[in-house]
């Protein structure tokens, strides 16, 4: 343990021995992906001073390799670690001018997925993992204004940071060099690049900044419900934070098997396809609130910089909390303190557990992220939100494309109001668990929560439960209502029921859906009215329910539904194929169809959460079959950890069959190279 922290300490001087001495000022990289080799060369030029004597001047690069490496027009010697590139001769106090050529096959942080059309190349940077494509720094603290410019072949447009500068065409090779030029320092995290298929739509906010969003070509009829209310969250954001948009221009774009909900790179957003959505698919789940918080990230994250770990608090609990400010904007204060709410059931749940405190590198992301807007919250209800609006703005204002600390914002908000500071940094900052009295008292300020809170502790009869689902109360209070009767007798609760369809409320219809498995034939008619909802979560629960419920009416209800697809993740029609290899009277044919387009929806040809719902409904009904297999083993290489491990943790369990193990030695007998390395990998584990 001692030489693990020595090692992190020791780590942690050499970057801010090197910031001291050394300043990265710009870069500008000239870079050309391959996608058939999923590599990437470049031509870099750094021009950095030298402020103190330094030994070893040390640029970030993960197994890359490296030529003509000059320092002020001179050839020097070099060292390359594997790790980084190591600079030791030809730097001289004052100005430098570096410049080099590399390439690299980076095994993570630059992904090339799908071919030909369905074709893209994006970067993931979070945290200090740039550095695995682009020569960079690990090292937040290191902030460079990168221009980066971008050979590829002319079919896609090509997304990097900052100002569209030009692109030029190269007749010789068919490409275009797309030219991105930014004005301000950065951390190089947020450095990007997307190449895809994408189609383009901009708008202009109120002060000016232009706005672009992309999607996929494919997917140009669902621009408006995946951006909605973009343009009215920014011009928001952009008042109640104080501080003009500080990059210029802003875009979006989403692609295909993206690592997390979306990040926040300088001016250029890249977000999960899982968020590109139709008209109906915006009721189940929408880009809104992820919209909102990395567009917070803008300011709280780029602009200015948390100096380590134990204050990244200041990044994502500032988005968080400003994303929940932004919805309350958009959508009133009972959805405000209902998210408030679920956020501190969250926390004080997790607590039980969970004794990391929010400052501290090792906290969980719930800490970092929902916690961390509960101190914000509780301080701006303190404070006033005048004064909390007055010291963010100085705090922005004194620390712009710099780096922070905890305590740079709250001597800030005490100079500015006076508050406690030391008290709220022990209280919702160093102290582990969640203060959910303390929560509550706030919480308490909103009616519909007082409302919501007393209905938990009555005992209400069913005819005044009727009532408050006729009134205008809040959905969640209604939503509960419906969930806590489902255990009466139907004959009591079908008013219930029946009242609650009537709101017309999809998340109130939904809960029926859901609190109703088992439907009596009285209600059937009304029941199959939720297939009608603007819902495809409302849809699959109603059609598997009645499928169950009402055998005799299975073809109806598949025929009713069979041009339904759903979301990004396909599940209502891979519920639908399920259901219809499952029923005893469909033609052979439409089975066997419906067998291929699950075997299809497991293949590469998409997403990894397509891919995985399909191969858990191929391992139900035929885990045996070749293909299936097949399809399982390649899911094990994908990029995407979470779905890997399901891939690996099913192989392990269907190998304590005997059977399976010997079908997949067989399999792997007949295969190609690859596939039977694979197979191998997986036979030989002890």
């Amino acid at each position: 343990m001692f030489r693990i922290l020595f090692s992190l300490l020791f780590v942690s001087l050499s970057f801010a021995q090197q910031t001291n001495k050394v300043d990265f000022i710009k870069c500008d990289a000239s870079v050309s992906p391959y996608a058939s080799e999923k590599s990437i060369y470049g031509d870099v030029v750094y021009e950095f001073k030298v402020k103190k004597a330094i030994d070893t001047i040390k640029i970030d690069a993960k197994s890359m390799e490296f030529s003509r490496v000059m320092i002020n027009g001179k050839s020097v010697n070099f060292k390359n670690s594997g790790k980084a590139l190591n600079l030791f001769e030809g730097f001289k106090k004052g100005k430098n001018k570096l410049t080099f050529r590399y390439s690299a096959k980076p095994k993570q942080t630059l992904y090339f997925t799908g071919q030909d059309e369905n074709l893209q190349i994006w970067t993931q940077g979070q945290g200090r993992y740039t550095s695995h494509w682009l020569p960079s720094f690990d090292d937040v603290n290191e902030k460079v204004t990168f221009n980066i410019s971008v050979e590829f072949r002319n079919v896609f447009p090509v997304i990097s940071n900052g100002a569209f500068i030009s692109n030029k065409y190269n007749s010789k090779g068919n490409l275009i060099t797309w030219n991105y030029q930014m004005q301000k320092p950065m951390s190089s995290y947020l450095v990007m690049l997307a190449i895809g298929n994408f189609a383009k739509q901009t708008s202009t906010t109120k002060s000016g900044t232009p706005l672009e969003f992309y999607l996929d070509k494919k997917d140009v009829s669902k621009f408006e419900p995946t951006f909605r209310y973009s343009k009215e969250m920014f011009d928001y954001l952009e008042q109640e934070i104080g501080v003009k948009y500080p990059w210029g221009i802003y875009r979006q774009v989403p692609v295909r098997d993206f690592l997390y909900a979306g990040m926040e790179n300088t001016t250029s957003t890249i977000f999960s396809q899982d968020f590109v959505v139709d008209e109906i698919g915006f009721n189940d789940r929408n880009y809104v609130n992820v919209n909102a918080h990395e567009l917070a990230h803008q300011w709280f994250g780029d602009l200015i910089t948390a100096q380590s770990g134990k204050h990244h608090w200041l990044q994502e609990g500032f988005a968080t909390y400003y994303a929940l400010l932004a919805e309350r904007h958009l959508f009133g204060d009972d959805y405000f303190y209902e998210e408030l709410n679920d956020y501190a059931e969250q926390l004080k749940r997790a607590s039980k557990t969970d004794t990391i405190p929010v400052m501290n590198e090792k906290a969980s992301s719930l800490s970092f992220y929902k916690k961390g807007a509960w101190a914000l919250h509780v301080m701006r209800e303190d404070i006033g939100a005048k004064n909390f609006q007055k010291a963010v703005k100085k705090y922005l204002k004194r620390y712009q494309y710099k780096n922070v600390n905890t305590d740079d914002f709250l001597k800030i908000v005490k100079q500015v109001s006076g508050y406690d500071v030391e008290n709220f940094k022990k209280v919702w900052l160093e102290k582990s668990g969640f203060e959910m009295e303390i929560a509550q008292k706030y919480l308490s300020k909103n009616k519909f929560i007082q409302d919501y809170y007393a209905l938990k502790k009555s005992k209400k009869s069913l005819a005044e439960l009727t009532e408050i689902l006729k009134s205008d109360a809040y959905y969640p209070i209604k939503q509960y209502i419906v969930y806590q009767t489902r255990n009466i007798p139907f004959e009591e609760r079908k008013v219930i029921l029946e009242t609650a369809l009537a709101t017309n409320n999809i998340l109130v219809r939904r809960a029926v859906a859901e609190s109703t498995p088992v439907i009596p034939e009285a209600f059937k008619l009304q029941y199959e009215t939720l297939l009608n909802d603007n819902s495809y979560q409302t849809k699959e629960i109603a059609l598997t329910n009645l499928w169950k419920n009402f055998p005799d009416d299975r073809l109806r209800c598949l025929e009713q539904t069979k041009e339904i697809v759903g979301n990004n993740d396909k599940s209502f029609r891979l519920t639908w194929l399920a259901l219809a290899m499952n029923t005893e009277n469909l033609p052979e044919q439409v089975k066997a169809t419906s067998y291929n387009q699950l075997l299809d929806f497991a293949s590469e040809n998409y997403e990894s959460s397509v891919r995985q719902n399909a191969l858990e409904l191929l391992l139900q009904l035929n885990p045996n079959d070749e293909k299936v297999i097949e399809l399982l083993f390649k899911a094990t290489v994908h990029h995407k950890w979470q779905f890997t491990k399901f891939a690996r943790d099913n192989i392990r369990l269907l190998f304590k069959k005997q059977e399976y193990r010997t079908i997949v030695e067989k399999i792997a007998a007949t295969s190609d190279e690859t596939m039977k390395e694979l197979y191998l990998k997986f036979l030989n584990e002890k």
